[in-house]
């Protein structure tokens, strides 16, 4: 009997870690936002509440922070900015990506 439960638990753990990853896929959105300088897809993620995007070919990863009006991520460097549909991305204080406006689905 406990040598059953013993190799049940490595399957029983593995079902528990791929159930977490489902329910985080849930809790995350592809945005589509058109920029005067280019396209942006940003990803979402609600559960971790950051965002990621790849700008000049570098995949950014950006966490939620401090706002005064709309949502802010970053990473201390770059900076994702959103208030409803509209959005702009800074480094360093200066924009690089503006007047993005989201896409419909």
């Amino acid at each position: 009997m406990k040598t059953r439960l013993l190799l049940c638990l490595p399957l029983a753990l593995t079902g528990c870690s791929l159930y977490g990853q489902f329910v985080e896929r849930l809790h995350t959105d592809a945005l589509e936002y058109r920029c005067d300088e280019k396209p942006l897809t940003v990803t979402l993620n609600n559960t971790r509440q950051e965002v990621s995007f790849v700008y000049d070919n570098t995949l950014l990863n950006l966490k939620q922070g401090m706002s005064a009006s709309g949502v802010r991520y970053t990473d201390g460097v770059y900076v994702f900015w959103s208030k409803g549909d509209k959005a702009t991305v800074y480094k360093y204080d200066r924009v690089v990506l503006n007047n993005c406006q989201l896409q419909s689905p």
